[in-house]
């Protein structure tokens, strides 16, 4: 789920921050710069691991910083297909099930890869699996937001995102007309500045994953089931004490 990648970059060192050891002063600005930040075919960086190489520092003219090269290693989020991983419900549409791992939430569980069969309940806002039963009906169980979920990574998607320009300029309120083009044009800048760098998309339909509470009533039920054979065998046999007493008689 974590791993390591090796990085190059040059970094840049300010006047005032001369006074710190030249490492320490590097880790502070990688992780300022990458930290919680999707690398495009990288994933999302987590936290700088160590310093693999440090190159010459230099001034370049007209700026008063210090430039240096450096390699160095960081720890990244980006799961393997078919790690299996467990997070909560964020919410439901449908699109499917949203999951949250707490620090990424950008995880998906289409509806094609839910539990089969499984509906969604508009007024609920969630998705329920049809679980069958011995007598041919079924049983509804819902995936409601909060609950644990256990999933399998089936995919992943990168999206490069580069940065939009400023929103266009205001329009006269008296032309109508072209006011009405620009609320067009900017909400569609909008939507392309909402686009997500980096997603997972994972599925359930597989036995044992879903949510956790399923399988643990399951497990509960199977072990009240064996206490109770255990406790007749019990009392079919007669206590030691007894056939004792029966003997000295």
């Amino acid at each position: 789920m974590f791993v390591l990648a090796e990085l190059k970059d040059n970094v840049r060192i300010a006047p005032e921050l001369f006074g710190l050891k030249l490492p320490d002063a590097i880790k502070d600005q990688i992780n300022r710069k990458l930290a919680n930040k999707v690398l495009l075919n990288v994933g999302l960086c987590i936290a700088l691991k160590d310093i693999v190489k440090l190159g010459d520092s230099i001034i370049l003219p007209g700026d008063g910083a210090s430039h240096t090269e450096v390699n160095f290693r960081y720890i990244v989020f980006r799961p393997m297909v078919g790690d299996v991983i467990t997070g909560k419900i964020r919410s439901c549409s449908r699109e499917g099930v949203h999951v949250t791992l707490g620090f990424f939430d950008d995880i998906l569980i289409p509806p094609s890869a839910l539990q089969h069969p499984s509906r969604y309940e508009e007024t609920e806002q969630a998705w329920v699996w049809e679980y069958p039963l011995e007598d041919g009906n079924t049983h509804d169980l819902y995936m409601d937001i909060g609950e644990s979920i256990k999933f399998r990574v089936s995919g992943e998607l990168f999206e490069e995102s580069s940065p939009i320009g400023p929103p266009d300029q205001e329009v006269p309120t008296g032309a109508a007309g072209s006011s009405s083009a620009a609320g067009t044009g900017s909400s569609a800048v909008g939507q392309e500045g909402n686009k997500t760098p980096y997603r997972i998309v994972a599925a359930i339909n597989e036995s044992g994953l879903g949510l956790l509470s399923w399988w643990a009533q399951q497990n509960q039920d199977g072990d009240g089931d064996e206490e109770e054979a255990d406790g007749d065998e019990e009392e079919q046999d007669p206590p030691e004490g007894q056939e004792m007493s029966a003997e000295d008689e």
